[in-house]
């Protein structure tokens, strides 16, 4: 028979990598949150799903569980072809650790597939990941990374990381840059998702003398930071780094590819142009349309966003150091030199 693990259990031999993770939630389910890492191999489709809950609701227990039987059965080769070629240990897990993932496990164990099953479903992995946020104690000073929008700040922070520097990407787990064109040509996640990865990088980081960090605000796309990671940045190092203006429009130029995504780049301008001196505003969205990109970032950066970053710096509890920098990789060899 399978054997049920707990979450830390579960998440010690995921770190060793002597562990595959797998959702047997419907594809939807997985799509909405999941645990990092994890491949899915749903029991039910999303309208499968969607079927059984109907029968569920509308006629009884057990006639969804005889229409479930009747699905699983009909595919339960395709199934277990699909474990058998996943290294030897596994883990299956649902939502709550109850019919899906105990049946998976059921059937696997007696097709001689050993897995186990996660204890409480990926319920209990969310209350391992609130529990932990809403008691972290995070240790390492923060060094934060400002400057002017287009300064490269992320492209400078996995540089660093590239190098083995300690550096805690808020960016990259919340799947978007930051900004109201933040999203595009990317896929925001949700707050669920983002908590998740977060609480790993920061075990993975606690023990580090410092870690490097972007100056975002307490709200990355669809994301909101932990208050205690809010303030520990406000308590932290700022590193402000300046660039030319011609630099900064070919980071944005580089990063958004305008050309590839013209109709969601003027969206997103519609959530602001209200907010600039109209004949600007005017002057940008006419550049945008003639796929004038670099003179409408331009215009964006100096009559938009440059204003308001002025005022960023005021929430930081300490002087900021000044890096001068022409490109990213003097910005680079700059902030190292001044790293503890």
């Amino acid at each position: 028979m399978f054997q049920d693990i707990q979450v830390h259990e579960l998440l010690e031999l995921q770190n060793k990598r002597e562990l595959a993770l797998i959702d047997v939630r419907s594809p939807g389910e997985y799509e909405e949150f999941t645990i990092p890492g994890s491949s899915n191999i749903p029991f039910f489709t999303n309208e499968e799903r969607a079927e059984i809950g109907t029968i569920y609701k509308q006629v009884s227990i057990e006639a969804a569980k005889q229409r479930g039987l009747e699905i699983v059965s009909a595919k339960l080769p395709a199934f277990i072809r699909e474990f058998e070629s996943i290294e030897p240990r596994k883990a299956v897990f649902c939502w709550r650790g109850g019919m899906r993932s105990r049946t998976s496990a059921t059937l696997l164990s007696l097709m001689g597939i050993r897995v186990y099953r996660l204890a409480g479903g990926i319920r209990a992995y969310r209350q391992w990941v609130t529990g932990l946020l809403d008691s972290f104690e995070l240790k390492p000073e923060m060094i934060v990374i400002g400057g002017n929008t287009g300064t490269g700040k992320t492209l400078i922070l996995r540089k660093l990381a590239e190098r083995g520097y300690p550096v805690l990407d808020l960016e990259h787990l919340a799947g978007h840059r930051g900004s109201i064109f933040g999203q595009i040509g990317l896929k925001p996640n949700n707050q669920k998702t983002f908590e998740s990865l977060l609480a790993h990088e920061l075990l993975r980081l606690n023990e580090k003398p410092y870690i490097l960090v972007e100056a975002e605000s307490r709200r990355v796309g669809k994301a909101v930071l932990p208050e205690f990671l809010v303030r520990k940045k406000e308590q932290g190092k700022p590193i402000m780094v300046d660039m030319p203006l011609v630099e900064r429009v070919r980071h944005i130029t580089d990063d958004y590819h305008p050309h590839e995504h013209k109709d969601e780049c003027l969206a997103a301008f519609e959530h602001i142009r209200r907010r600039i001196h109209t004949p600007i505003s005017a002057a940008i969205e006419r550049h945008l349309l003639l796929n004038q990109f670099e003179e409408a970032i331009a215009l964006l950066l100096e009559y938009y966003y440059d204003p308001r970053y002025e005022h960023s710096e005021s929430r930081y509890a300490h002087e900021p150091a000044r890096v001068q920098a022409d490109t990213l990789d003097d910005a680079v060899e700059q902030i190292i030199a001044m790293l503890p």
